[in-house]
């Protein structure tokens, strides 16, 4: 197993070109957001505008518009019942978040039905929240052709592997993510030590803090993987530089909070980024 260390950032984070545009940095959908869960969607995308993808849009329920544009007017929001608007974004997409504050009723299984069966080879999606509970309860496509990121906690870990929390080990863990999804699939796996694989490696992280258990980080994770693939391409580094970037953020807040609220969190990012593309290793 491999240890993550702040040296992923300095590798995965560049610098910007000085003559550049969004277009450059990525197009980031979330879909997520119901009307109990409206936070979890505007975390997910709030991450993922200040880690830096270049253009984001929130699908989410219309009761959560006012209150992503009070915060974050640079996000774009979409009502995600129309289904044909949102199935036009998945094409659009480099990188596609569905899940966080999703739900579980029929519109939710319609969204990431619509979701697993639109997205391409070009295209990375990353499920989180609801979606996994959903992706392992329910008949859903899981080959589809997207570069997947799963980012379950060990509970849902444990629906779509099967393996219980004590019987969850890396040997365990890496033979049920070959054996269940695809080759390209990444597992992030959510615990004290955030444990990622890929059907080859296995990383662990070193960065975080107890005052991050608080709700919400997940969603706040989920942004700022797909900010860092939507930027740096590569989808196993970019996703190791951002478990680790959540943690070091984390740290930085929790060194004078008690408790590092997401919303916090997410103001640290941009001048990590800045202080990490500066460092960046040619």
């Amino acid at each position: 197993m491999q240890l993550i260390t702040d040296e992923i950032l300095t590798q995965v984070i560049t610098p910007r070109l000085p003559e550049t545009h969004k277009g450059n940095y990525g197009r980031v959908l979330v879909i997520g957001g119901s009307k109990l869960y409206g936070g979890a969607g505007i975390l997910s995308a709030s991450a993922a505008l200040l880690t830096g993808a270049g253009l984001i849009t929130l699908a989410s329920d219309t009761v959560n518009r006012n209150a992503l544009h009070a915060r974050y007017p640079e996000i774009m929001f979409l009502d995600w019942t129309d289904l044909t608007t949102l199935s036009s974004l998945i094409k659009q997409a480099n990188v596609i978040v569905i899940g966080p504050g999703l739900g579980l009723d029929t519109d939710a299984q319609k969204l990431l039905q619509l979701t697993l069966t639109t997205v391409n080879a070009q295209q990375t999606l990353i499920i989180d929240g609801s979606a996994l509970t959903l992706l392992a309860t329910g008949d859903f496509k899981t080959n589809c052709p997207a570069q997947l990121v799963l980012t379950p906690h060990q509970e849902e870990w444990h629906r779509l592997s099967g393996l219980k929390i004590s019987e969850q080990n890396p040997i365990a863990n890496q033979t049920a993510l070959a054996t269940k999804f695809p080759k390209q699939t990444i597992l992030v796996l959510k615990q004290h030590r955030t444990e990622i694989y890929s059907h080859q490696d296995i990383f662990q992280n070193t960065s975080g803090t107890a005052a991050m258990a608080t709700g919400g980080m997940g969603d706040t994770l989920t942004g700022i993987i797909a900010a860092l693939i939507a930027q740096f391409k590569d989808p196993l580094p970019a996703t190791l530089a951002a478990v680790y970037l959540h943690g070091l953020a984390g740290q930085l807040v929790g060194a004078t909070h008690y408790v590092a609220l997401p919303s916090t969190l997410i103001e640290r990012l941009p001048e990590l980024m800045v202080q990490y593309s500066q460092k960046h290793s040619k």
